[in-house]
């Protein structure tokens, strides 16, 4: 089978956990060990998220007085080189070096004139209490939100239109290269009238990027790997049941939240759609029992409503 691997920036970095060199390694060793039995057997292309990554070079950027310096679109390719490494040596450590692996800084073309510009929602960077969070934004020119009980920046997350290196990465796979790209949903860039392309300061959705490069691609399975075992209805409360498998349209009819699930499925939704094939959701540690749908959420077009644990 040929797959879309994402992971989640919370396999990468638990929740909590310090953003140090060292605890990211350790998590992407973790990573690639749960990625090599599937990436023997498969054509797989890995995604990843950079979202704490991305918000701390962002802190590092405005310590020098001048955070324009440093645009998003800059740090995100920053973030991309830098965890793309540390998968790409862990992969090759587990595989060897018959087994070739490459990392592609890869630019991801969205709409200049996307409402998202003018309504940030994608947390980036540390988590703070509220009163820092307020102090922050007023000293930066920040917008920040809530991020579950405490407070993140937040900053525009516009769709996914096109990737732009999506030919290479056929290239590459025809050739039998494991593929890691599209790091933190890729390096925004617009258009311009010219028909040249500029970095635009944003963060995408790398979940929503995941779904466009699969279906670019022809994958026949998207998978979105967290630190969460599965998809719930009722996430939160007492009557929390783990959705095992479910059509796109019933799907479609249970609310998800923006900062949490929401891209997820939606991007399982609209892979299952447009392609037929089957997306899944489930935790980095189970990926062989996530991709057999032994585990997880498996969202598949012939599934009959929801299936609940």
């Amino acid at each position: 089978m040929r797959l879309v691997v994402a992971l989640g920036g919370n396999a990468l970095l638990k929740r909590g956990e310090p953003m140090t060199a060292e605890n990211q390694l350790a998590n992407v060793r973790r990573a690639a060990h749960a990625l090599a039995p599937i990436i023997r057997e498969h054509q797989t292309v890995v995604t990843h998220g950079n979202g704490p990554q991305v918000g701390l070079l962002a802190l590092q950027a405005a310590a020098y007085g001048n955070p324009s310096a440093f645009p998003l679109d800059v740090l995100g390719a920053e973030s991309e080189g830098m965890i793309g490494y540390m998968i790409e040596q862990e992969l090759r450590n587990e595989l060897g070096l018959e087994r070739p692996v490459a990392t592609l800084l890869t630019q991801t073309a969205v709409d200049p004139y996307d409402p998202a510009f003018k309504s940030p929602s994608k947390p980036v960077g540390p988590v703070y209490g509220k009163d820092e969070a307020m102090k922050l934004a007023a000293e930066r020119g920040w917008t920040v939100g809530p991020d579950g009980t405490n407070y993140r920046r937040l900053v525009a997350s516009p769709q996914p239109q096109s990737i732009l290196e999506s030919r290479t990465i056929e290239i590459l796979m025809q050739a039998g290269v494991t593929v890691i790209c599209a790091g933190g949903g890729g390096i925004p860039v617009v258009r311009l009238p010219t028909g040249a392309f500029h970095g635009v300061e944003a963060v995408i959705d790398k979940d929503l990027a995941s779904a466009l490069l699969a279906r670019r691609l022809g994958a026949d399975a998207l998978l979105m790997l967290t630190d969460v075992a599965a998809v719930e209805v009722d996430h939160g409360t007492a009557s929390a049941r783990a959705i095992r498998s479910a059509s796109p349209d019933a799907l479609a009819k249970i609310h998800f939240e923006a900062g949490s699930m929401g891209p997820k499925v939606a991007a399982a939704i609209g892979f299952v759609n447009e392609t037929g094939g089957i997306a899944s959701i489930g935790s980095l540690s189970e990926v062989e029992a996530v991709l057999d749908g032994r585990a997880g959420t498996r969202v598949r077009a012939d599934a009959e409503g929801l299936e609940l644990a």
